[in-house]
């Protein structure tokens, strides 16, 4: 089963690479952008048939190593 994993800083942490990206574009002529905030996608293939067990399985490898749960929010969906 294919899981997708997006991880987002959360709303009150301050985004420094969202912000450059922003500056650069906007250097680029395009102006109309209010933010960009920058995060992680994960594509996830598991061996598990079930998917509450493998959206389980993902969610502990999130809250294990892939996300940090203190200025990070994340995301599982099917693919």
């Amino acid at each position: 089963m294919k899981l997708s994993v997006t991880v987002t800083l959360k709303k009150d942490v301050l985004d420094p690479q969202g912000k450059v990206v922003l500056n650069t574009l906007s250097n680029l002529g395009m102006n109309e952008l209010k933010s960009i905030r920058q995060g992680k996608y994960f594509e996830i293939d598991i061996n598990e048939t079930d998917e509450i067990k493998a959206v389980k399985k993902v969610d502990q490898m999130c809250q294990k190593l892939l996300v940090n749960l203190i200025i990070e929010d994340y995301k599982i969906d099917k693919l």
